[in-house]
This record gives structure tokens, C-alpha cells and sequence, in this order.
């Protein structure tokens, strides 16, 4: 434990007391010892001395300075990381309903597994966090603007329909215009809550046609970053899908590199599920990195309760064993 890890580390200064007291202990047991050799009648010594419980005696003063170390380190302020949920944050849910949704390859269908999943996720947020729906295809719609209401999130969640086309650069862009205008609605504080985009697709981008137009993914990504709001990027799916349109079978491989991309220009993280628990998987770990902070916290009770402790067992058993204190 580093001295920048306490709040008032000059109180550690008391240890040098601690260890002065220690070392005049030490002497004076020296002293007396040497004062007892001067009898040259050791019968005699043996019948004035009073009987000594050995190595003992030394207990209840032993336990008084480390509960005098224990205090000081308590007085001195520890602190340490602390899990905290958090506040004011906002996050954007980003699902993917374009016809390749409706892909068989994750049982019973991508779409249902995703919308299952969501409604799980969106249960497990701290309750401070203000949570979006954006669903998109050819063009991205805000189905649910942010908000702690998690029922009325679910229910849209429940209603998702899929539609031809994937626009990923405006699912992008309305999810970070939606966290734009709840900001300017909560103002308080120069502070801009903090924001996160979570973004769930099987396929590229087909409009447009690039991702670096300007209405494509990597630009939408890029404008993320100077935005200070990451995106998760979920690749669900597997890379044998299929569907059927009309009495055509058409292959809906999961696209890796471009939603790896799009996590990685946007400061974010980038995950990959082929099944409903794998889903789930990532969902967890995204409710633990988004739902909570670590802040450094004080952790002084535990050493003033050892330190109250240690040092009440040292004056009982002084009194148990001497009849007096140390």
C-alpha cells in the first residue's frame, strides 16, 4: 500500500511512537531481568519473585501495540477501489432488424434470441441509468428515447419488426443525437453525463454502400469518438446463416471486421455471440462495465475495528493475567 493511497498519510508518522514505546518496552524488560541477576541468593530469589507466566507476560503488551499500529493506520485514512453503481448515465440499445434477422442459424431465430436477451439486459442496469431503444434497417427510428422506465423499453423490445437493408451509419448518428438531446434536457453540471452505444448486428452496412460516406458506420463511429461515447458492437449471429426471400436462399454471414472496426474508431468494444447464452454472456459483462464505476473509497473501518479490538484484548488480558494494566 503506497503513502497515495491514504488521505492523511502524516497520521503514519504516529508510528514511530508505536515503535518507540515497543523498543522502551524491550529495554525495560532487559533491566529488570539484569536487576533480578544481582541476587547472589538465588533461594531467595525464587521466594520474593513473584511467579511469572513465561514468555506470556509479554501477550497483553503485544496486543496494545498492534492495536495502537492498527489505529494509526485507521487515522491515517486508507482508501481503496470501490464498485459503485452509477447515475445519469445514458445508454443507447442499437438492434439490427434487417431480413437477415430473421436467420434460423441462433434458435429460434436471431431477431427472437436478440429481443429476449435485450429485455434480460435492459433488467439488469442499475436503476440510475437511462436506458434508449434505436431499431434500424434501411433507416434507423428512436423507439423509446431514454429513460428509466425499463417496462416501456421492453415492451418496444416486444415489437420489433424486420425490414429490407442495413444502415448502420444512421443507427449510429440518431443513437448519438437522441444522448445529444437528453443531455441538454438533464443539463446540471459542466459535466456531460456519461454515455454509451450498444450496438447489436449479423450483417454489414448495405446503406450506403461505404462505411466511410458520410453517413457510413466508420464516420458515425469516428463522430462517436469526438463525442467521448464508445460503442459496444455485437457480432450475433454465425457465418453459415441463411434465409429465405421469396424462392431464393441467400447466405447472411456475421460481419467481424466491420463491426470490430466501428468498436475500435469509436474508442468501444467489440464482441462476438453465436447462441442466446452467449448473448446473454456479453450482456453481463456490458451490465458490469456500463452499470457501474470504480472510485476510490475510504476503507478505514476494518482497521479501526481490528485496531479497537486488538487493543481491548491486550488491557483484558493484562487484567486477567497481572491484576493490572501494561
Amino acid at each position: 500500500m503506497s503513502l497515495n493511497q491514504f488521505a492523511s498519510p502524516w497520521w503514519l508518522a504516529f508510528l514511530v511512537v508505536v515503535a518507540a514505546l515497543a523498543a522502551a518496552y524491550v529495554l525495560a524488560q532487559r533491566r529488570r531481568q539484569r536487576n533480578m541477576l544481582r541476587f547472589s541468593n538465588l533461594e531467595l530469589l525464587e521466594k520474593v519473585a513473584p511467579a511469572r507466566p513465561g514468555r506470556l507476560r509479554h501477550l497483553p503488551t503485544a496486543l496494545v501495540l498492534v492495536g495502537l499500529t492498527l489505529l494509526t493506520v485507521a487515522l491515517a485514512g486508507p482508501t481503496s477501489d470501490q464498485k459503485v453503481p452509477r447515475n445519469r448515465a445514458t445508454v443507447m440499445l442499437v438492434i439490427d432488424v434487417s431480413l437477415s434477422m430473421k436467420s434460423t442459424d441462433v434458435a429460434p431465430t436471431r431477431l427472437a434470441a436478440a429481443q429476449e436477451a435485450a429485455k434480460q439486459f435492459a433488467d439488469g442496469l442499475t436503476p440510475g441509468i437511462n436506458l434508449g431503444l434505436v431499431a434500424f434497417a434501411g433507416t434507423a427510428s428512436v423507439l423509446v428515447s431514454p429513460t428509466v422506465n425499463r417496462e416501456e423499453t421492453k415492451a418496444a423490445i416486444d415489437h420489433l419488426t424486420l425490414a429490407e437493408r442495413t444502415a448502420t451509419g444512421e443507427a449510429i448518428f440518431t443513437s448519438l443525437q437522441s444522448i445529444e438531446t437528453l443531455g441538454a434536457v438533464l443539463g446540471g453540471g459542466d459535466q456531460v453525463p456519461p454515455a454509451r452505444i450498444v450496438l447489436l448486428s449479423d450483417g454489414k452496412q448495405t446503406v450506403p454502400d461505404s462505411p466511410d460516406d458520410e453517413r457510413g458506420g466508420y464516420t458515425a463511429a469516428s463522430e462517436a469518438k469526438e463525442r467521448g461515447v464508445p460503442i459496444s458492437t455485437i457480432s450475433f449471429g454465425t457465418s453459415y446463416g441463411t434465409v429465405d426471400i421469396g424462392d431464393e436462399r441467400i447466405a447472411v454471414p456475421v460481419d467481424d471486421p466491420s463491426l470490430r472496426e466501428i468498436a475500435n474508431l469509436s474508442g468501444g468494444s467489440f464482441f462476438t455471440a453465436s447462441s442466446l447464452e452467449e448473448l446473454n454472456k456479453v450482456y453481463d459483462t456490458l451490465e458490469e462495465q456500463i452499470g457501474f464505476e470504480i472510485t476510490r473509497g475510504d476503507a478505514s473501518r476494518a482497521w479501526l475495528v481490528l485496531g479497537v479490538l486488538f487493543t481491548a484484548g491486550g488491557l483484558a488480558a493484562a487484567l486477567v493475567m497481572r491484576q493490572r494494566l501494561p
